[in-house]
């Protein structure tokens, strides 16, 4: 089983994450933000990454350093229980809609971090989260991750179905490349025998 867990403390925040690669999709999240709680919850159940999340972070400021380190301890999570990415499918892809919403990701276990964030919303916040944080955790898990990650909402109107469809679509296209192809189970994905930007 490829499993991780993680302990982040700043003084900002407090963060433990338990995470299995290979789960069923369980999850046991508290953020301290129930918005963030709702989405890491898809995050779970549609990539089958079993995954425990527990913030303690600077509310009483804003949802900010929450939101971003909580991104950063989860794509630390992956990346360690991903290990040498050998035999990994490394690439993934999905479109989700979500009634009159369509987003497509795609996602590179490449190594090479690196953020594309292509969403426009129409209003300022949702539940207690500014809309803006949305881009700081998929950066702050795309950094953390080594993952080269590309989110694009087509089309859409309603701000929830938005960024609900952008972590259902992460999901999808991070449970395919999480894989394991039986085919090149010992091989790193790369004719560079590494994965990485410098090696």
């Amino acid at each position: 089983m490829r499993t991780a867990s993680i302990e982040r403390k700043t003084n900002e925040t407090s963060i433990a994450i338990d995470l299995n690669l290979d789960g069923d999709g369980r999850y046991d999240v508290n953020t301290g933000i129930g918005f963030l709680d709702h989405m890491l919850e898809q995050l779970s159940r549609h990539s089958l990454i079993d995954l425990k999340v527990e913030i303690e972070g600077d509310l009483h400021i804003d949802a900010h350093h929450t939101t971003e380190d909580g991104g950063i301890a989860i794509g630390q999570a992956v990346a360690k229980a991903l290990g040498d990415r050998k035999g990994i499918n490394r690439y993934g892809h999905a479109y989700v809609p979500m009634d009159e919403t369509l987003v497509r990701v795609a996602i590179d276990l490449s190594n090479r971090p690196y953020l594309i964030w292509k969403v426009k919303f129409t209003q300022d916040r949702l539940g207690e989260m500014d809309t803006e944080l949305f881009k700081e955790w998929f950066q702050a898990f795309a950094g953390a991750a080594g993952a080269t990650l590309h989110v694009e909402c087509l089309y859409g109107e309603n701000n929830h179905h938005m960024v609900e469809a952008c972590f259902k679509a992460l999901a999808r296209a991070l449970r395919q490349a999480v894989e394991i192809d039986p085919r090149k189970a010992d091989a790193v994905p790369s004719t560079k025998g590494v994965l990485g930007g410098s090696l």
